[in-house]
């Protein structure tokens, strides 16, 4: 952090850790939980807000502020709010202003990927719940910085993998622990869109004054530059405001890896990524493919490899995640476990050996949740994401996704970040906690 930012937030930190001991507490159960959202954009809009008051009403919950630092939204989420739902919220300025004078018990937070981080600090340091959407991280500073805030503290963080809280993930974690599938040797990722449009927002790029907006704040602690309303709105297009495609996607999809393995964080990342299609004035590729090996660090002769793969130019394969081992497949997109690829009889017996096929399975998992009755647009997963972390609100059991889920899928992102820029094959140093590129520390 530079030494503004650092600064502004020591002074936050002190000011709501005191604030923190005298009123953070654990609401009783007929006592409603005060929200407050930090960013008003298109995911708060359409996804985890509708998803948040899919189950308010049940669990006791209410958004009462909205924090952004731009006026438009603002205003945007007041009238929104109170067409949407019949309610008032109000708006503030920017994060201190909010947790100065709203009380809140949670903040849903779904700002600019760089920021999700350092918002996450401000959240906990103030004594409130977060939800903090992915990427968690874009540097490891900033997400040795977050982890270490939140391990401070009692507050529970949900991290925005949503996988974590579907049903069909839950079961193929089931079937992988009772050794059916065997050691996993391959797994194949891919996320292909065709887009033109995705992550430009060029009308919303004309219509943005700095006046209206907090440039300083915006930029944290990333380097001092001009205001530039595109990296503000588009930010997904530009580093080191995010890491685009690794940050955006690759997370929600190698965050499984972790989770069904154990595995904290890949041995090693090789990457090449391009623009090849959108000469729209971007930084970060519109195409992109990465080689992970994954496996315990004293026995490199154990492991396997992760292929991930993403083009924002042409939508064949769209989005798959296929684990692979002898045996066969387990495919998280037909949610199917089948012999497909396994060793077979007439290969088996040429070696002398027994045939490897495994047994058809089903992981699509239980019910659905109830609260995906709700008319709300929201797919199942964020629905019972958003709900897990507030149920964990009420009972301080540990959601779904924790912290460490999300300081794990943030070591993967920045290791193919950085192999990728430097054309480097890409180390992981564990006991400095850091991303190794040719010998060197990757850094901004």
């Amino acid at each position: 952090m530079n030494r503004r930012h650092f600064l502004t937030l020591s002074s936050l930190g002190a000011a709501a850790l005191a604030s923190s001991r005298s009123w953070a507490r654990v609401p009783g159960a007929n006592e409603r939980l005060r929200i407050g959202v930090v960013g008003f954009a298109d995911r708060s809009k359409f996804t985890l807000i509708p998803a948040f008051q899919a189950a308010a009403a049940e669990l006791n919950a209410e958004i009462v502020a909205v924090s952004d630092i731009w006026k438009v939204r603002r205003e945007e989420a007041v009238a929104w709010f109170k067409k949407t739902y019949g309610q008032d919220v109000t708006p503030y300025r920017n994060n201190e202003e909010m947790y100065e004078k709203a009380k809140l018990d949670g903040v849903i937070i779904a700002t600019s990927d760089f920021q999700h981080a350092l918002h996450c600090i401000e959240a906990v340091q103030a004594g409130c719940d977060a939800y903090v959407e992915k990427p968690f991280a874009e540097t490891m500073a900033d997400a040795r910085a977050a982890l270490k805030a939140v391990r401070a503290t009692d507050r529970i963080v949900q991290v925005g993998s949503q996988r974590r809280s579907g049903r069909n993930y839950h079961a193929a974690l089931a079937y992988l622990k009772t050794g059916a599938f065997g050691p996993i040797l391959c797994a194949e990722m891919t996320w292909n869109v065709n887009q033109p449009g995705r992550w430009r927002r060029p009308a919303l790029v004309a219509q943005m004054r700095e006046e209206d907006t907090d440039w300083k704040r915006f930029l944290l602690n990333r380097p001092q530059v001009p205001f530039d309303a595109r990296k503000h709105l588009e930010y997904r297009l530009f580093w080191p405001y995010s890491s685009g495609i690794p940050g955006q996607w690759m997370c929600h999809q190698i965050d499984t890896v972790h989770w069904f393995t154990g595995l904290p964080h890949p041995r090693s990342v090789s990457a090449n990524g391009g623009i090849y299609q959108w000469k729209d004035g971007r930084e970060n590729w519109d195409t992109l493919t990465a080689v992970f090996d994954y496996g315990p660090l004293d026995d490199p002769k154990t492991g396997f490899q992760v292929i991930y793969s993403s083009r924002m130019g042409n939508s064949a394969g769209e989005t798959k995640e296929i684990y692979y081992s002898n045996g066969g497949e387990l495919n998280l997109d037909t949610n199917k476990v089948s012999a497909r690829g396994g060793l077979n009889e007439d290969h088996a017996k040429a070696m002398g050996m027994q045939p490897n096929l495994l047994e058809p399975l089903s992981i699509e998992g239980g019910a659905a949740p109830a609260a995906t009755a709700a008319n709300t647009g929201v797919d199942e997963m964020s629905l019972a994401h958003v709900r897990n972390w507030v149920e964990c609100m009420r009972s301080r059991k540990e959601p779904n996704a924790p912290v460490e889920a999300g300081y794990q899928h943030s070591i993967a992102c920045v290791m193919a970040n950085a192999a990728a820029r430097t054309g480097q094959r890409v180390t992981f140093d564990a006991a400095r906690q850091e991303v190794i590129a040719g010998g060197k520390v990757f850094h901004l």
